[in-house]
């Protein structure tokens, strides 16, 4: 019922933050923008936190996917090379079938439930997958793809890891997810069940490892990620290099395929699944009702998207963010799932409905695609405000009380907050340029 009255509500958060925004053209924004000084104090802070690779004060290990997202800030403060070695690490320890860990971790701090995997290219350190998610491949690559942009280091790319360059490594990577999470029916990338971009799965026990009670399904947010990858590989590889599948043919298909099952035309809004061997949930409940966030901001980056379409996405997304008191539109789910349906995950805890900057802070990226800048900065100065407020950065926060939870100082926030601000201070600043070239 809640859906049905997205058009009526607007976001606590947003309402004195939308009704400015409408009345700027781009040359008033863009002195705003420049003139904030809580962007530039939230940038500062991110940088100052990024001195170390590790998720969070939670986490000793550093995680693929929230490395990819922190990867520029990192470059900001450390020496290429030791961004680099990081990466590297990540190969060396790839598995003989091409997959990637999740995350990596100094032997002596393995002390998870995890099942942990060694290498002899990688001593000192032990490594785990988690296995209810496919995007660690496509996180490594994504990640590759920004530190070479920033760096110029291609070099990085015939590094000898074990006998394989990390170009091929990087193919290796590919061909895991098209052998092992590959639905021939549907030409899409598969997973376990989650929500959104979640890494645990429904059923009660290790959330994070498939198991006989799995139900694998088909998302938006691995396919996405996915074609991301495989268009960065596809700009940073050397011409020279010839590839062994035609990577472009196969992005194509998928973007295809994804018109084709996963996006509801009518609802203009992405399907959660498509069961391969069942769902978890009961008949009763109906998913399609839900609006995924990630994933879907995902897709508008992957390009999967028209500029109407987008347009509606945001719309539904700020619509799902004002049902919620202390909601952005980082709140991963809308509706959350019924607590007796997702037992490992409550309602309004943690993926299920708790509110991620971590990926929300990525929206701006995708208005900026699509010529958004009043929406993009309209959207983002809600998560500004609440890291202030706050004072750091956090994994994710309770959208009915606004508390911050789980990790403090997590650097995937900070490196998507600072990401997010560099890219709407690059639009300001080539906005105020063409004012003063008109002059």
């Amino acid at each position: 019922m809640k859906l049905m009255l997205f058009s009526i509500f607007s976001a606590v958060y947003l309402i004195p933050y939308f009704v400015g925004a409408q009345q700027k053209n781009n040359s008033v924004l863009a002195k705003e923008i420049l003139s904030n000084i809580r962007l530039d104090s939230v940038q500062a802070n991110a940088l100052k936190l990024l001195n170390e690779f590790s998720a969070g004060t939670s986490y000793a290990e550093v995680w693929i996917r929230d490395f990819n997202t922190f990867i520029k800030g990192s470059l900001e403060v450390h020496p290429k090379e030791k961004v680099r070695n990081m990466l590297l690490m990540f190969f060396k320890i790839q598995g003989n079938d091409g997959n990637i860990v999740d995350g990596v971790v100094e032997r002596a701090k393995a002390k998870g439930g995890y099942q942990y995997r060694y290498s002899d290219l990688l001593p000192g350190w032990a490594a785990h997958k988690n296995t209810v998610e496919t995007d660690q491949e496509s996180s490594l690559v994504q990640a590759v793809k920004k530190y070479i942009d920033i760096t110029n280091d291609k070099s990085i790319l015939t590094v000898d890891v074990g006998g394989k360059t990390v170009l091929q490594r990087i193919e290796d990577a590919f061909n895991y997810i098209r052998k092992e999470r590959w639905s021939q029916k549907y030409g899409l990338v598969t997973g376990a069940t989650t929500i959104d971009w979640g890494d645990v799965q429904p059923e009660t026990g290790w959330g994070v490892a498939i198991n006989d009670k799995t139900k694998m399904a088909i998302d938006i947010y691995d396919n996405a990620m996915y074609v991301m990858a495989i268009h960065d590989f596809l700009a940073m590889k050397p011409k020279e290099y010839h590839a062994g599948e035609n990577w472009q043919k196969i992005a194509d298909a998928i973007k295809k395929n994804v018109r084709r099952y996963l996006w509801m035309q009518e609802a203009q809004k992405y399907k959660p699944h498509i069961y391969l061997n069942g769902s978890p949930f009961l008949k009763m409940l109906d998913e399609d009702n839900m609006l995924y966030t990630g994933g879907s901001i995902c897709a508008l980056l992957a390009g999967f998207n028209t500029a109407l379409e987008v347009k509606e996405i945001n719309r539904q997304m700020v619509a799902a963010a004002s049902m919620e008191k202390y909601a952005t539109i980082g709140i991963t789910v809308y509706p959350p799932y019924p607590t007796e349906e997702f037992p490992n995950m409550h309602a309004y805890v943690y993926q299920n409905a708790g509110d991620w900057t971590w990926f929300g802070g990525r929206m701006v990226g995708a208005l900026l695609n699509f010529n958004m800048p009043n929406e993009a900065y309209v959207e983002l100065m809600p998560m500004i405000d609440r890291s202030i407020a706050n004072n750091g950065f956090y994994e994710w926060y309770d959208v009915q009380t606004g508390i911050p939870k789980g990790s403090g100082n997590f650097r995937g926030e900070a490196g998507v907050l600072y990401d997010s601000i560099k890219l709407l201070k690059q639009w300001a600043a080539k906005e105020e340029a063409l004012s003063l070239n008109k002059k």
